[in-house]
């Protein structure tokens, strides 16, 4: 069993190595997100404890997975709510990533749903995101009622330096129920 949490800046510090194992597994097993394997756990530490200055001034929220049994962080997931007046009213998702001994478990899935019932409690009515095309990801986005752009050719390079494809990706959210703090 998980249990997904909003992380806040104040407990980044002492999540960013178990993050940066996290992050260093994913990119090892061959996922774009942004680096090249092999990725060094000191480099990876510095980027998440770089992300808290963002955390704090709300201009990016993230999630963990915690497994129960034993406190580690299994997955994450990132949202980007848009900073421009007239985008107000969505987000980009990211850097989801669940450890390799933890797949399998509908984890990445349910991460997933936590963002997206933050952002449609929050006011946010359209998500966005972009993932490497033909990958696992990409098939269970579909199968979470994503909506399909399309697809640009050799958007990204995976950890081993490769150009890949990528699909760019939609969800309108519902509208909230009743008025709710903005993101932040």
């Amino acid at each position: 069993m998980y249990t997904i949490e909003r992380l806040t800046a104040d407990g980044l510090p002492d999540a960013a190595e178990q993050l940066a194992g996290l992050l260093v597994d994913t990119v090892d097993a061959g996922a774009s997100l942004g680096f090249l394997a092999p990725l060094d756990p000191a480099d990876a530490t510095a980027w998440w404890r770089a992300l808290a200055p963002e955390l704090a001034a709300g201009r990016l929220l993230l999630w963990t997975a915690r497994a129960d049994a034993d406190g580690r962080i299994a997955g994450t997931v990132q949202l980007r709510p848009a900073a421009t007046a007239n985008g107000r009213h969505r987000g980009e998702v990211a850097k989801l990533m669940v450890h390799r001994a933890d797949r399998g478990r509908r984890l990445a899935g349910r991460l997933l749903a936590a963002l997206e019932a933050a952002g449609a409690e929050h006011g946010l009515r359209l998500l966005v995101l972009d993932t490497e095309t033909g990958s696992p990801a990409e098939r269970m986005y579909e199968a979470a009622g994503w909506t399909r752009v399309g697809t640009v050719p050799d958007y990204a390079t995976d950890p081993a330096g490769v150009p890949h494809s990528t699909t760019v990706f939609f969800k309108a959210l519902p509208p909230r129920a009743e008025a709710a703090p903005a993101l932040g």
